[in-house]
């Protein structure tokens, strides 16, 4: 899942939850965090000044890196459009699951 919200800055920030929970092994989260931050940066040129939370859910623990990376571009691209509709003066929810 994630989150985003405007944050005035006209560039995007990243944050990220990945809980042992959902993830047990230290160097898996780590390998989650440096996915989500490499996939962030490749992305963040259409993504505008917000906010976003990356949070771990479902079995993050079992699945591979190809499929955490196409999750991940789908979020972004679809926070992509989310986001100028946001800015453009459209009110909504502010969560891609």
């Amino acid at each position: 899942m994630v989150l985003f919200a405007p944050n005035g800055l006209g560039h995007p920030r990243l944050g990220m939850a990945i809980s042992r929970r959902r993830v047990p092994l230290a160097h898996e989260r780590n390998r989650v965090r440096r996915l989500v931050r490499e996939s962030f940066r490749l992305h963040q040129g259409q993504l505008g000044g917000f906010d976003f939370v990356v949070m771990a859910q479902g079995k993050l623990a079992a699945s591979d890196d190809l499929s955490r990376q196409k999750s991940l571009e789908w979020h972004w691209n679809h926070l992509a459009t989310r986001c100028s509709r946001f800015s453009a003066g459209s009110s909504g929810d502010t969560s891609a699951s």
